[in-house]
């Protein structure tokens, strides 16, 4: 059995560490959904309520609702972890009690013995009747070796015995956390409730001004169809080749190259899905084509990049080294900032001011510009393109 106790130890630890892994996962998991959570009460804290807004609301509302369901799904996980490891716990104090009780009847056993023949003339006489020399060696032995053995037995009970009121902690630390943690899983719902309650009032006002809405619904599409033809047009003509085979002649006879800088697309590709994000904030429109959350036969232009709520004042950074290419002014999207990074191009709109010009070489996380608020709101805009193929932003940033 002792042989077998190193093994059986080294399992353990290695699942320790194991579930520690797990733990540590997990409550880096909620500290991030906490922190949206956080970060879009604070966004809905920001705004003024006003009928423009309600739409924008109940972006960041149902943005909200799948954090907490994402929260509580990850409650449910570590409490039923936690119950697995009460049930692990139980059945190892089960064990230990069983082997407790049996060590100590044992043990009784060979006290009530040894009392009975406590007299040490017993003993002696119990050697010295021997027919020889190798029967009193042997019963010399056998009374050495029960000796040994009472004591050996006293040793292993009182490891038992700890070992029983050690996992017996740990068990009532276990129930303790499994009971906090229900706690925080019942708030979390109920806030949840309260939310998809919120978001059911603001889906009612959206209904309500149904005419105004689509109104502005038709200027913003109007809008979203202009910024998604006018980036086109400026990567077209970045990307577009000289008839000269990638040279062009300036004034003065200096010649320059108009070639991708191929080290710098290689770069850029090898961190897809490492790039940081340009600014801190709640994704409230995604990529690619939507329709209305609310008039669900309305179809979205569709959306070449991520819109983001962030918090007023945002700096927006660049997500890798590049040249910044060209800054224009585009209706609804204000300033905007065009970035190429080899045959990779990012696009920064709603900037309020731009700390940058064409022509300037920028790094990552470089500030580009502050994010601007428009119509009472302060949204962000960012794209990501491939030469001439937008390509889902969510896919590259991390």
């Amino acid at each position: 059995m002792r042989r077998f106790l190193p093994v059986v130890l080294g399992l353990l630890l290695v699942g320790a560490a194991v579930s520690a892994q797990d733990t540590r996962r997990q409550e880096s998991r909620k500290a991030q959904l906490e922190k949206e959570i956080a970060a879009i009460n604070r966004q809905l804290k920001d705004n003024a309520r006003s009928s423009s807004r309600a739409l924008t609301d109940l972006s960041l509302v149902r943005r909200k609702i799948a954090a907490r369901q994402e929260l509580i799904a990850e409650s449910d996980r570590e409490i039923r972890a936690l119950d697995d490891s009460m049930k692990v716990r139980q059945q190892e104090i089960d064990r230990l009690q069983a082997r407790h009780d049996t060590l100590s009847l044992y043990y009784n056993r060979l006290v009530r013995g040894a009392y009975k023949n406590r007299d040490s003339r017993l003993w002696y006489m119990y050697i010295l009747s021997s027919e020889n020399i190798g029967q009193a060696v042997r019963r010399f032995g056998y009374l050495k070796g029960l000796s040994r053995n009472m004591s050996d037995q006293a040793k292993h009970i009182q490891e038992t015995a700890a070992a029983l009121e050690l996992e017996k902690d740990r068990l009532a630390g276990l129930r303790e956390e499994a009971q906090v943690l229900r706690g925080q899983r019942q708030a979390d719902v109920d806030a949840l409730r309260s939310e998809e309650g919120e978001s059911a009032s603001l889906v009612a006002r959206l209904e309500k001004d149904r005419k105004k809405y689509q109104n502005d619904l038709k200027k913003k599409n109007r809008e979203v169809e202009a910024l998604n033809r006018e980036i086109a047009e400026i990567i077209r003509k970045a990307t577009a080749k000289p008839k000269s085979g990638g040279k062009s002649t300036a004034k003065g006879g200096k010649t320059t190259s108009t070639a991708i800088d191929e080290t710098l697309s290689k770069n850029f590709a090898a961190n897809k899905g490492r790039l940081p994000w340009p600014v801190e904030g709640t994704v409230i429109e995604s990529y690619g084509q939507h329709y209305h959350p609310v008039y669900k036969n309305v179809k979205l232009p569709f959306n070449n990049g991520v819109t983001l709520a962030v918090a007023r004042g945002t700096q927006a950074k660049a997500v890798f080294d590049g040249n910044v290419s060209q800054v224009v002014v585009i209706p609804g999207y204000n300033q905007c900032v065009l970035v190429q990074h080899g045959a990779y191009f990012t696009f920064y709109c709603k900037l309020k001011s731009v700390t940058v010009k064409a022509g300037e070489k920028v790094k990552t996380g470089q500030v580009l510009g502050t994010v601007d608020t428009l119509s009472g709101e302060d949204q962000f805009h960012f794209q990501l393109w491939q030469e001439r193929n937008p390509q889902n932003p969510e896919n590259w940033l991390r």
